[in-house]
């Protein structure tokens, strides 16, 4: 495996050479997550690595950590085919969304990628509303998205289901609808699938990304289970994020179905996945304009004509009242970290005194 296979740009090269203290450290790129552990490919093999003791102690939050798709500064030890990550490279683009739970705290995905591949299965799980989602963090990390509509073979109604997702899309998003049973739309997949470039699947669980990894790869690397009876929704195949290198050079990243997507600061993909509610806006008679009942509104007037569908209103007042909850989430997470660090300082201080 050499380092082009695996993606590096001349950017990563200048990045890594100016971490590097010494010539016994190596390029390599994280693959695969464990806790505390890291599988990272470099040219010399696969190692086992994990963070040095510096690098835990400065770093301040979880997202400072190694995530899949990462170019790391490591010190190899071939022999144990393990290592020791000594930095973390600047990310060119990063998916993350708000961990589980109610902390403030945000959980990266994926790193490095050039294109995410939103899978969603043209059954009866197929939501337009989640597409909006995963459209609203795409933007957000700096990925290109490719709305991939999978299982196109068991739909009967391809074409109404096809018009309702470009809809959502808005011409500035590819929407392929696939079936990685009958190879349909498979050919549509490649100009995406490049030597040296990342791809990383993102979708629900049982939408097809664990398949369509096997079609791509060319063999049953991922462990793929029927859709449950009754309900229509699929079961958990993949178990963690992990880096998959094509047979044509090009990388994939296979990620875990989400059971929920929680926005994560994503102000910027708001306004890219919702362009038309926010030009419209700006065609409003008051600036203050909440597109409900206010005189001179252009968001209702679309609305009434037909233009826009009152579902993308519903769904756009939601998503925004979310990041601002994040947002006043994230500043007291951010208030609380300051006071921790003055209130150790400070203790630091009294017992210098006391000496």
């Amino acid at each position: 495996m050499n380092l082009v296979t695996m993606g590096v740009t001349d950017k990563v090269k200048n990045d890594f050479d100016h971490v590097k203290t010494s010539e016994e450290l190596v390029l390599g790129r994280v693959a695969l997550e464990h806790k505390h552990l890291y599988r990272v490919w470099t040219e010399q093999g696969e190692l086992l690595c994990e963070v040095s003791g510096k690098f835990s102690f400065q770093a301040q939050n979880r997202e400072d950590f190694p995530a899949v798709g990462d170019w790391v500064c490591l010190k190899p030890r071939y022999s144990e085919e393990k290592g020791t990550i000594m930095a973390v490279l600047p990310r060119k683009s990063k998916f993350s969304r708000k961990s589980a739970g109610d902390t403030a705290e945000e959980q990266i995905v994926a790193t490095n990628v050039d294109t995410v591949f939103l899978v969603n299965s043209l059954n009866e799980d197929l939501n337009l509303r989640r597409i909006e989602r995963y459209l609203l963090l795409s933007w957000e990390s700096g990925a290109s998205p490719v709305i991939v509509l999978s299982k196109a073979d068991l739909c009967s109604d391809i074409h109404s289901k096809l018009n309702e997702v470009e809809a959502i899309a808005l011409g500035t998003v590819p929407v392929i609808p696939i079936s990685s049973e009958t190879s349909l739309g498979l050919a549509s997949l490649e100009p995406y699938l490049k030597p040296g470039k990342t791809i990383a699947l993102l979708g629900s669980s049982g939408v097809g990304k664990s398949t369509l990894t096997n079609r791509l790869l060319g063999k049953e690397k991922q462990l793929v289970q029927e859709i449950r009876l009754g309900d229509d929704k699929g079961r958990h195949t993949t178990t963690h994020r992990e880096m998959i290198l094509l047979p044509n050079g090009c990388v994939l990243i296979d990620t875990p179905g989400m059971r929920e997507l929680q926005l994560w600061e994503s102000a910027e993909g708001l306004s890219e996945t919702f362009s038309e509610i926010e030009e419209l806006a700006g065609q409003c008679r008051f600036r203050d304009c909440q597109h409900k009942y206010e005189p001179g509104c252009a968001v209702v007037r679309a609305i009434e004509d037909g233009d826009v569908l009152i579902e993308r209103l519903t769904s756009y007042n939601k998503l925004q009242k979310e990041l601002a909850y994040i947002e006043r989430k994230t500043d007291k997470r951010a208030q609380a970290e300051v006071r921790k660090q003055w209130k150790s300082i400070n203790n630091q201080i009294k017992k210098r005194k006391s000496h």
